[in-house]
């Protein structure tokens, strides 16, 4: 973030020399759009311009909160401010965001500009992250039901929250089997490792999965998947999952409620717990009984895979392209 627009912007020049064009300029949050239209010519800052907020700097979980590096922050708003459009992933991410820089603007010693924030509330808009069609899930395989955990193996995740209701399960005598990927870093919680070793005989998938079809083939083995996450803008392995087949169960917070459709959809209440681990448990006992039973989705087997209907590539597309194109005009 410090120096992209650096390099993009001198990247862009020899391109812009080999007689290349644009017609719109869209970035991430990840890029100072208002430095980079700074050090472009003439013919790339006058571009109409899109950013996306996938994230942003000033929610983004951190472990020490002291430590967080409020620059990156008025970086997103320079970017924001910098935009023709500005782009969220969710109505979520785009409230936490605003309501996090008036409070940051608000301590500053004068000049606050508060204005700035309705600025760009006035010119965000949401448009949620795609997905690729999951092909169609096999006949359930023999054996006990399935536990899915995808997402990043960090403190955010609050994975020590998935592996005490495991605990739980097991203690009850729940015969069940889990599946836990997603991406590492040079810091791995401890509690993964813990529950590598107790969960060895219970596990069919472990850790980062090399391939895209090894990601897949973990999602379509999941009868059950479950986030216990203290931060999430979207919730991309979810929908995927649940576009898999998975039945989602999530706490009720973050932007989940939104993009598993809570109270606009008959049953998606069936979708959540309360955020604590008596409740994970509580509502994993009675979806592996149904699992265990046959009657997992009642008698809808695509009621999850309609609600994330919408997030497929090939029809959310189409609509990001018109976007785009109303933009340019």
């Amino acid at each position: 973030m410090r120096h992209a627009a650096i390099t993009l912007a001198d990247e862009v020049s020899k391109l812009v020399r080999d007689g290349q064009s644009w017609d719109i300029l869209f970035c991430s949050d990840m890029l100072n759009l208002a430095e980079f239209r700074g050090l472009s010519e003439s013919s790339i800052s006058t571009l109409p311009s899109v950013v996306y907020f996938h994230e942003n700097q000033l929610t983004y979980p951190v472990q020490v909160e002291q430590e967080r590096d409020f620059h990156f922050g008025l970086t997103n708003l320079t970017t924001a401010l910098a935009a023709d459009q500005v782009w969220f992933n969710s109505a979520y991410h785009r409230s936490s965001f605003l309501d996090a820089l008036r409070s940051v603007l608000r301590k500053m010693p004068d000049y606050q500009c508060l204005d700035k924030v309705e600025s760009v509330r006035n010119k965000s808009l949401v448009k949620p992250q795609g997905i690729d069609r999951m092909p169609e899930r096999a006949a359930q395989r023999e054996g006990p039901p399935r536990i899915l955990w995808a997402a990043r193996w960090e403190h955010d995740k609050n994975p020590q929250l998935f592996f005490d209701a495991l605990h739980d399960l097991r203690n009850s005598g729940i015969d069940f089997q889990v599946s836990v990927i997603g991406q590492q870093f040079d810091h791995v919680p401890d509690v993964f490792t813990t529950a590598q070793i107790e969960l060895a005989d219970r596990i069919d998938h472990w850790g980062f999965q090399e391939t895209r079809d090894d990601y897949v083939a973990a999602l379509l083995d999941a009868d059950i998947v479950v986030s216990t996450a203290d931060h999430e803008f979207f919730g991309v392995s979810i929908v995927e999952a649940v576009s898999a087949g998975a039945h989602p169960m999530l706490p009720n917070r973050l932007a989940y409620p939104e993009i598993l459709c809570l109270g606009k959809i008959d049953g998606a209440e069936g979708f959540f717990y309360d955020g604590t681990k008596n409740d994970l448990v509580h509502c994993l006992k009675a979806l592996l009984s149904k699992v265990e039973s046959g009657t997992l989705w009642e008698n809808d087997p695509l009621f999850g895979r309609r609600i994330v209907e919408t997030f497929h590539w090939d029809m959310l597309g189409p609509r990001l392209d018109n976007a785009l194109q109303q933009v340019k005009k």
